[in-house]
């Protein structure tokens, strides 16, 4: 799985960006794993539709179009639920309340560059 660096608003975040862009690195996603560190999301591309069956913890989920911009965003989304966005392109999945406490907002630009 590829590594990257989230950019949000042009500007080079701190969160480590896990790149899911093969077809088996989607269907685990976050599935196995008992935590997600607050420095971590998980950009799953392509793909408009996820799933909390199993996850042993809450998750902000955002939907994101084919040009970067957040189409959607849930946050808390607890266990066994599906979410689904037919106009998005790719997902990130982050811990409870990351999308607040990096104010991301439905119509801002994000994107992930590959750490060098």
């Amino acid at each position: 799985m590829k590594h990257a660096r989230l950019v949000h608003r042009g500007e080079l975040g701190y969160i480590v960006v896990e790149v899911a862009d093969r077809a088996v690195e989607r269907m685990r996603g976050l599935l196995g794993r008992s935590r997600l560190d607050a420095d971590r999301a998980l950009w799953l591309e392509p793909c408009n539709a996820v799933h909390t069956l199993g996850m042993r913890f809450p998750i902000d989920v955002v939907f994101i179009d084919r040009r970067g911009c957040v189409l959607s965003i849930h946050r808390n989304v607890g266990r066994a639920r599906v979410l689904v966005c037919w106009r998005a392109r790719a997902t990130l999945e982050m811990c409870a309340h990351a999308t607040q406490a990096l104010r991301i907002e439905v119509g801002d630009r994000l994107e992930w560059r590959a750490s060098t």
